[in-house]
């Protein structure tokens, strides 16, 4: 059996008014404001945090150590520098990672620095050009409202 033509010219006119009923609506002012591309993209550092030659032992400073890793994130992030960061499982030495809103590998090196598990030489840093969606930016918003309030 043939198809005839102008039922497929139709479900075709269906479908594509269906897909742009489907396609978000471009937000200039977003993506002016977290620095995309026409292609949505842009720059970031990433940076992957290995085990480094001074394991600190367990104990209190260790704890404060750990204390200040986090509480650095927080400042960065909130500063809008630091757009990720998550813990890695050690597999060969890898235990984290930062993404930093910024193509300059000097200002993502000089924004790790500040951090004690890197002083301490607990980890070390590793720095890569890194070219992204410009949504990432985003995350750290949205992820603040995925944490649920204590009671």
């Amino acid at each position: 059996m043939k198809p005839n033509a102008a039922a497929l010219l139709a479900l075709f006119c269906t479908l594509a008014a269906h897909a742009q009923e489907a396609a978000p609506a471009y937000d200039a002012a977003k993506a002016q404001a977290w620095g995309a591309n026409d292609n949505g993209m842009r720059a970031y550092t990433f940076v992957l945090l290995k085990t480094g030659p001074k394991r600190m032992p367990d104990g209190p400073a260790r704890d404060e150590m750990f204390k200040g890793h986090f509480a650095n994130i927080q400042r960065l992030a909130n500063e809008g520098l630091l757009v990720y960061a998550g813990p890695l499982d050690g597999v060969d030495g890898w235990r984290g990672l930062f993404i930093f809103a910024t193509a300059d590998l000097d200002v993502a090196r000089k924004a790790v620095e500040t951090d004690p598990v890197v002083i301490n030489g607990e980890m070390v840093p590793e720095l890569h050009k890194h070219y992204g969606s410009a949504a990432l930016v985003g995350v750290n918003d949205q992820h603040n409202r995925l944490i649920k309030p204590k009671p």
